[in-house]
């Protein structure tokens, strides 16, 4: 399967992609996913027009910023239009109703908008998150096969319901280790919560608990079900409140709250606040603790690339001309922000972090000698909105303890360091594509965590101390592994989830 293929047979398939228009173009894409058909596509492919050195700026010349990477034979260039066209950001797209053309932006901004855009974004529209309906009986699964296969069954009568009410052949549908091992899941985070809130917060200060990004609500009834059942007088001081960016899900939430006689108990306990933590400006001083999990992967980052002659970063920029397409472009001046996350990491790293070339000069000019090299390194993703959801911690919630868990690897990423996974549902199958510049909010844009290196970007930031541990570590502490163990000894609780980590403020 071709994966640049099909990022350009899903372009056109959601350009103009009213719903109720999407049927016409099925067969069509069918054929196209199974047979590998190539359409034909742009290649972006022009030298830049001054040699930039390490710390020199450049001589004002005009379009002297606009870079484009020199990767393949053929050539458009678009350095014209990059010129003429206005620069805007995720913000300014808010307000906006239909996908951009004839602008230009940031790689994060870009991002943002594909997945977090109130009108098309990724998780404002197209998202719908698996339920398996009744918990798991895990000590009656003869083993983790049979585990997989029940998670697979429950995956197609799940979906079989929601295309009786409405087919979508585009349906984006994903699931959590909350959802497959409740309540359990929620069950070890609380005890964690409660522990810590004794040792260091009762009597004197609430259980004052943030969740961000938090999904159907699920891990919030799980955790206030397990306090109220085991410590009820910690119970009747908590507090719990969701941070939700998605009209959407701020919604099933609270649905969730209010869907049984034992979920509508918590409702004077939670509160759910529909903005982005980008929108924050509320000063929290109370000790409170901070959940963030599976929310680091699908923040935006920008995209870096480095000359291989000065090692100067050079910052991507995303043109969308008049017909919808992307190109890429590298500026030699870094906005305040990306600089910014440049300058911590290396500061908090002492300089000991990976780069996406070689360390040796030589290597890099053999490589660049061979024909139609590229000019410019790999591109390095840097998570500079994480970078900035740390400020809001530490700025906002100067005693909290942050709680998260996130992938610290993950497959089929796109090319790149610190690359991101770009993938969409069609028939019922996941697609990867090679390239985050697809049509916005049909396509998940996850991207893996450095946890050593964000682990001392954190510390630096907001002067806390940190704990980090493997997926499979956190939950041996503070599950009751008895409850997710099958019949064969085997544990998918620990076994599944082997690229993640979890990070914890000590």
């Amino acid at each position: 399967m071709d994966s640049p293929v099909l990022a350009r047979v899903f372009r056109q398939l959601f350009r103009h992609h009213p719903s109720c228009r999407a049927h016409r173009n099925l067969a069509a894409l069918s054929f196209c996913i199974q047979h590998g058909r190539r359409q034909p596509r742009r290649h972006m492919a022009s030298s830049p027009r001054q040699t930039v050195t390490r710390g020199a700026k450049p001589k004002p010349k005009p379009n002297e910023s606009d870079w484009q990477q020199r990767t393949e034979l053929f050539s458009l260039d678009m350095a014209d239009q990059y010129h003429d066209y206005p620069m805007v950001t995720a913000d300014d797209l808010r307000r906006t109703r239909s996908r951009p053309r004839q602008v230009k932006m940031l790689m994060r901004d870009f991002i943002e908008d594909s997945l977090y855009n109130p009108h098309y974004g990724y998780f404002s529209k197209q998202v719908v998150i698996f339920s398996p309906g009744e918990p798991f009986d895990f000590n009656s699964i003869p083993n983790e096969p049979s585990f997989h296969a029940q998670v697979g069954q429950r995956y197609t009568e799940f979906e079989d319901k929601l295309d009786a009410i409405t087919h979508d052949d585009t349906r984006q549908l994903w699931h959590t280790p909350t959802e497959l091992f409740r309540p359990y899941y929620g069950e070890a985070i609380a005890r964690y919560l409660m522990s810590n809130y004794i040792m260091s917060g009762y009597p004197y200060h609430d259980l004052i608990i943030y969740e961000m990004g938090a999904g159907r609500g699920t891990l919030m009834l799980n955790i206030l079900d397990y306090i109220r059942d085991m410590e009820p007088d910690i119970y009747h001081r908590t507090q719990y409140r969701i941070i939700e960016i998605s009209p959407q899900l701020a919604d099933m939430q609270a649905n969730q709250l209010l869907s049984s006689a034992a979920s509508k108990g918590h409702a004077s306990k939670v509160e759910i606040i529909n903005k982005s933590i980008f929108d924050w400006d509320v000063r929290v001083p109370s000790p409170c603790f901070f959940l963030g999990m599976e929310v680091f992967d699908n923040f935006a980052h920008d995209a870096i690339r480095y000359d291989l002659n000065t090692e100067q970063p050079l910052q991507g920029m995303v043109l969308i001309d008049d017909n919808g397409d992307f190109h890429e472009f590298y500026e030699p001046e870094l906005d305040p922000v990306a600089a910014r996350y440049l300058r911590v990491r290396n500061a908090a790293t002492n300089g000991r972090y990976p780069v996406p070339y070689s360390s040796s000069r030589i290597i890099r000019q053999l490589k660049q000698a061979r024909p139609f090299a590229p000019n410019l390194s790999d591109p390095e993703y840097i998570p500079t909105r994480l970078m900035q959801f740390f400020d809001i911690l530490e700025r906002y919630f100067p005693a909290h303890r942050l709680l998260t868990s996130d992938f610290h690897t993950l497959p089929d990423a796109v090319r790149g360091m610190n690359s991101p996974v770009v993938q969409t549902r069609y028939q019922r199958r996941m697609v990867p594509v090679s390239t985050p510049l697809v049509h916005q909010g049909y396509f998940d844009i996850l991207f893996p965590t450095d946890f050593r290196v964000m682990e001392s970007v954190y510390r630096a930031i907001t002067g806390k101390l940190t704990r980090v541990m493997t997926h499979e570590e956190y939950f041996r502490d503070w599950a009751y592994l008895d409850d997710t163990e099958t019949r064969s000894g085997e544990n998918p609780l620990l076994s599944w989830y082997k690229n993640a980590s979890v990070m914890v403020t000590i």
